[in-house]
């Protein structure tokens, strides 16, 4: 456990690693938590300056 001060309120706290204390987290968590999404990712398309291989064009 360490022991430091809080960044947030800057009350001496202890825990597993620095941060935020308790009190601090569950605040945060009840005004900036929200719901968990999935976000879309765009498909992966290679620039055309890009080359293939040549020895895996290779016939």
């Amino acid at each position: 456990m360490l022991k430091f001060e809080c960044p947030r309120c800057h009350r001496e706290t202890s825990a597993r690693f620095y941060g935020p204390c308790e009190e601090c987290r569950e605040e945060l968590i009840a005004t900036l938590g929200g719901e968990a999404r999935d976000v879309e990712v765009a498909e992966y398309e290679p620039k055309m300056n890009v080359t293939p291989n040549q020895v895996a064009t290779k016939d």
